[in-house]
């Protein structure tokens, strides 16, 4: 089935609830109006509807291949990226001085959302490109940034991200590849990397490689490593290619999905690489590029999930068998049959809620780099860091959760490949690892965000939330009031009794044991307090005589899905936040193996 790019919910979801006004009022984005996101949004909808969207079924069955040292990409993929590059979409929100747009972080997010919807497989490539290009900003020189930043921005080059190795996974302080100073300014890099996402291809004449290695007297462990630019082939002072570097792919992986996107075996033989950055530091360099991915894979859980969503609708409008419960027709589309709609609106509130979040983590982006004074910088930032892992995490779970219950909505069709429905399953189950696991996501919330600045940003946004929950009465009563409350109070109890247990550390067991349930607790409370403000301002805009009423009262009644299949569940979080790490002491390898 096609895709059809979400405008109108996206847009909803920038402006009424993620709050882009807010950071366009900083006068940081002097050429952003409502006119040029309209125009950036439709612009990205139909690029990904008509050139991506297209791609996506052949290029999972014919895939990237690997041959005599070399990555050729799927059929149609390489043309389909110049296009991508000539668009201008590399440098939506990257810097004019690089020859970017300077647009908003947010208003980039949702404009690839699309692009991920229509071909997760290929929204890969430039998503990294996207991450390598904010770490060159921040520590790169000025030689490296007027060498390779301004060409990642045009697209002209994509960048690729190397840390993982076959002994080192997420513990990059295991990493062994060594990176030896050539006498010249530059560094010999050795070792083999895994895992390394479009790492070699056939889509541009050059890929840059930001690299995680070790220089010979380095110490040992994460406070060791340094970070190294390679690029596939050597730049001539004048900007022209030169030489083939000295590193290869020596294969691909065949993986469960996203079957277009070439996952590299990486060799690296004495290759020539510059250090980016200080000594020893690569680790809080490349995390830079790192929390940029994490929210862009978060993005990414929301377009796979509302790709498997849509697929899933249509399927249910088509489908007849039954008779309808609403209407008693005989032989009804099973979109009648209350389970199946049931099933489709919560998979269309989780959507609109992991939207939410990571727009609503764009924003407080650009409001950390953009506000207008030292202490309300510092609260987006505290904002972006809390928001970060949470729309990473929770937003691939609901991409992996919606995909799931497509192939449901499908039946048996959902099983069968022809349908599509169980390539989005495939496809959105890498999310969740992507970018450090969601377990990992989980372990940075409680272990540095929560407690960074003593719990400040926490408590922040439960105080918005209860600012919101006391408006919430002139939309509804009862039970959407409610839940909303008693999960609200949920997230103020786990967070108090973390930063509690935070406090000793003899407790620090207890804590990384309700740390997944935490995530998955905040995840499910700030995305219902967001569809919730959602509602207010549809609300307010129908008072007003504005937009489309139908459309504004389905996010009214968005909510009220939201409220009763997803709060309530947060009663039952608080509980596995206070479980204690002594209980699962006693899961020992004898009782799990017995």
């Amino acid at each position: 089935m096609t895709y059809r790019a979400p405008l109108r919910e996206i847009s909803f979801t920038l402006k009424s609830v993620a709050g882009l006004d807010q950071a366009l009022a900083t006068g940081a984005f002097p050429d952003c109006d409502d006119d040029v996101v309209a125009a950036v949004l439709e612009a990205a909808g139909q690029f990904s509807q008509d050139v991506l969207a297209p791609l996506n079924r052949p290029g999972d069955q014919a895939g990237a291949h690997y041959a005599n040292g070399a990555v050729t990409a799927a059929p149609g993929f390489a043309d389909a990226y110049r296009q991508f590059a000539a668009g201008g979409w590399l440098g939506l929100a990257a810097p004019v001085h690089a020859g970017g747009q300077g647009l908003p972080k947010a208003l980039e997010l949702a404009a690839y959302e699309t692009v991920h919807a229509a071909n997760m497989a290929f929204g890969l490539c430039p998503m990294l490109s996207l991450a390598a290009i904010e770490a060159l900003e921040e520590h790169g020189t000025e030689a490296q940034k007027e060498t390779y930043l301004t060409r990642l921005v045009s697209g002209e080059w994509t960048g690729a991200m190397v840390l993982t190795e076959p002994g080192a996974g997420s513990d990059l302080g295991a990493l062994t590849a060594t990176a030896v100073p050539k006498g010249d300014g530059t560094y010999a890099l050795t070792g083999q990397k895994i895992f390394i996402t479009w790492g070699d291809h056939d889509a541009t004449d050059n890929i840059i490689h930001l690299v995680l290695a070790r220089l010979p007297d380095a110490p040992p462990g994460p406070k060791g490593i340094s970070l190294f630019l390679a690029p596939k082939f050597l730049v001539k002072p004048d900007g022209s290619l030169g030489d083939r570097n000295a590193f290869r792919p020596v294969g691909v992986e065949h993986k469960l999905g996203i079957h277009a996107s070439p996952t590299c075996v990486m060799a690296y033989e004495g290759a020539t690489a510059e250090l980016v950055g200080r000594p020893n530091e690569g680790l809080s360099h490349m995390f830079v590029m790192m929390n940029a991915a994490r929210l862009a894979v978060g993005v990414e859980g929301v377009g796979i999930a509302e790709r498997a969503y849509q697929a899933a609708l249509a399927y249910a409008l088509d489908r007849r068998q039954g008779r309808s419960a609403f209407t008693g027709e005989s032989g009804a589309p099973i979109v009648d049959h209350p389970d199946v709609r049931r099933m489709l609106g919560v998979m269309k509130a989780k959507i609109a809620a992991a939207r939410a979040i990571c727009l609503s983590c764009g924003v407080a982006a650009d409001l950390a780099r953009h506000a207008p004074d030292e202490e309300a910088r510092r609260h987006w930032k505290g904002r972006e860091d809390l928001l970060t892992p949470i729309a990473k995490a929770w937003s691939t779970d609901v991409g992996v959760e919606v995909a799931s219950m497509g192939v449901q909505v499908h039946g048996g069709m959902g099983f069968i490949e022809e349908t599509g429905a169980a390539q989005h399953y495939r496809d959105a189950r890498i999310a969740p690892i992507y970018e450090g696991t969601n377990g990992i996501q989980a372990m940075d919330l409680v272990g540095r965000k929560l407690g960074q600045d003593g719990g400040a940003s926490a408590r922040a946004i439960i105080a918005e939330m209860k600012a919101d929950l006391a408006r919430l009465p002139r939309l509804y009563a009862g039970k959407p009031v409610e839940r909303l409350g008693a999960a609200i109070e949920a997230v103020e109890d786990a967070t108090l009794w973390l930063l509690d247990a935070k406090a000793d550390p003899a407790r620090a067991a207890d804590v990384l044991a309700g740390a997944d349930a935490y995530l998955r607790l905040m995840g499910d409370v700030i995305g219902g307090w967001l569809l919730a403000r959602g509602a207010l301002e549809a609300r307010a805009e129908l008072d007003a005589g504005q937009g489309d009423p139908a459309f504004l009262e389905g996010r009214i009644a968005l909510y009220e899905v939201y409220a009763a299949n997803v709060l309530g569940h947060a009663s039952s979080r608080l509980a596995a936040v206070g479980q204690g790490g002594a209980l699962l002491l006693r899961l020992t390898p004898e009782v799990l193996a017995g």
